[in-house]
């Protein structure tokens, strides 16, 4: 041994290995060999001062802060008790509300679509007008433009004008499918 005033013993009782290069442990301050550096390896009882997890509320999902020292039980069942935002009688809000507004249609949707014409509520499948057989209402003095100056205004001309709702409805699912 040349060097015998260098590096240090494990600390850990059944290990007690010189090594040259110890790890120390931030919680104990003990020096340990690389095989019993962690906390979980040599059982450190310091442990739980370095253990930063933040608890959440099982009830509302928010972060409780709990100091140095205190049990995480403790600070949560005193949140539920007393701050805790989550009411249980009163549930969860629906999320789905806006009910389509074609005849026998039972569908909801998230947000609001609403068909430019008539003004009224529909889901995702009968949002275009040609999909609910848009009847659009007449509002007196309404928006701008308003319905005086749509009737006098020429109907457009050309193949599209022809054609029915229907089979214009069925050809633009049809291009919308390729």
């Amino acid at each position: 041994m040349e060097f015998p005033d260098l590096g240090k013993h494990c600390s850990e009782k059944t290990c007690n290995q010189l090594d040259f290069l110890p790890l120390k442990c931030d919680a104990c301050k003990q020096d340990f060999c690389k095989d019993h550096f962690t906390s979980a390896a040599h059982k450190c009882p310091f442990a739980f001062k370095k253990d930063v997890h933040v608890p959440l509320c099982p009830l509302c999902n928010s972060p409780i802060p709990v100091r140095r020292g205190e049990l995480p039980d403790r600070v949560v069942g005193e949140h539920m008790d007393q701050r805790c935002q989550y009411a249980p009688g009163k549930g969860k809000a629906k999320i789905f509300t806006y009910h389509c507004s074609k005849e026998g249609c039972k569908k909801k949707e998230m947000l609001p679509v609403t068909c430019d014409q008539c003004q009224r509520n529909f889901c995702i499948q009968h949002r275009h007008p040609l999909d609910h057989g848009c009847k659009p209402r007449s509002h007196p003095g309404g928006r701008a433009g308003g319905s005086a100056t749509r009737a006098s205004e020429p109907q457009a001309s050309g193949a599209l004008s022809t054609c029915s709702p229907h089979w214009l409805a069925r050809r633009f699912r049809w291009k919308t499918r390729r």
